[in-house]
């Protein structure tokens, strides 16, 4: 199932922002991928921008996957990365996102050649460079890739440490059939032991759904879930996350793309059950929306008054890692907009 774009209406273009699940190799748009090709001497298998963007029809995870490690081809140098992270900096702040934390996959890089020091020198300087310009603040997020090894987790865990002040956290995700988070335990101790934040994604309708959201709340103990809209499916699940304050990071246009639909009756059933759930966009040059979009679209169908919208960027902002500074200036923020709008 797909979606029609929404329109962004006033008050939500206008909202302040908190992205906590935007994956930065996912909004390598059609035109950047063919300039940084150029850039690289790398021929692309499509003829322009719109045969790449047919290319993107995907119907499950697997499927998407595939279009999206074939796409982070064409990067290969520091300043791919730059432009990478600096282009979704630009398009965050023009959609008043004033935080976000940004997954990055250093092993679909190190995979392939490309040093894990080029990758986070790359991104971090775009950020940084970003915050001065511009105020928007993103933090980095380092995902391991569930489909490879624990033990390439481990070293990548490890290969990390130096750059630890300029990682806010870590998470897992790629595909999950066969790889259940308990097979990242060690992993995930060791980074909870060296100071790191903890997520884990527990994709929307997969096999063993509930007890891999199981999983990651007892035996890894992460501080949030992304996706992880089927907990809805075991009210003892619900009532561990709602205890613990965790929240779930969902993506309802990327959800349109993968599953039966973006899953708006259950993040309405979230929200209505008091679970801190947020929305996000995910992959947004694949699943086209970028947060403003994602808002939109879901509006109508899971019957968002503005209150409601408030209160989604409160959830998002109360379950980030953010300095305690940048929390309270986004919240007072958020506060006076939402008595403008009368929220």
């Amino acid at each position: 199932m797909t979606t029609a774009p929404a329109t962004v209406d006033a008050f939500i273009a206008g909202l302040p922002k908190c992205e906590l699940h935007l994956h930065i190799e996912g909004t390598l748009e059609p035109g950047l991928k063919f300039a940084l090709a150029q850039r690289n001497g790398i021929e692309l298998p499509y003829a322009d921008e719109d045969a790449l963007r047919t290319a993107y029809d995907f119907h499950d995870l697997p499927g998407f996957l595939s279009v999206y490690y074939e796409g982070m081809s064409v990067l290969r140098a520091e300043q791919d990365f730059y432009d990478l992270a600096a282009a979704y900096a630009a398009k965050a702040h023009s959609q008043n996102v004033r935080y976000a934390e940004i997954f990055f996959d250093p092993q679909a890089h190190t995979a392939r050649g490309v040093a894990f020091d080029t990758v986070i020198r790359g991104l971090t300087r775009a950020l940084d460079d970003a915050e001065r310009a511009t105020g928007f603040k993103g933090r980095l997020v380092m995902c391991f890739l569930r489909d490879f090894q624990a033990e390439f987790a481990m070293a990548t865990l490890v290969q990390a440490l130096p750059y630890k002040e300029w990682i806010i956290g870590v998470g897992l995700d790629s595909d999950e059939a066969g790889n259940p988070p308990v097979k990242f335990r060690e992993v995930f101790a060791r980074a909870r032991a060296e100071g790191f934040r903890l997520t884990m994604h527990c994709d929307v309708d997969q096999k063993n759904s509930t007890e891999h959201i199981r999983q990651v709340i007892e035996e890894i103990g992460v501080d949030r879930i992304d996706h992880g809209v089927n907990a809805l499916e075991d009210p003892s699940l619900i009532e561990r996350i709602r205890t613990r304050g965790l929240g779930l990071t969902v993506c309802p246009i990327s959800n349109a793309h993968v599953t039966d639909g973006m899953k708006a009756a259950e993040i309405r059933a979230l929200l209505d059950q008091d679970v801190k759930v947020t929305v996000n966009s995910d992959d947004p040059a694949y699943f086209p929306g970028y947060v403003a979009e994602n808002l939109a679209a879901l509006r109508e169908p899971a019957a968002l008054c503005d209150a409601d919208l408030v209160r989604l960027q409160r959830n998002a902002i109360e379950i980030s890692w953010a300095a305690p500074a940048v929390r309270e200036e986004f919240l007072a923020e958020l506060t006076a907009y939402a008595e403008r709008g009368d929220a």
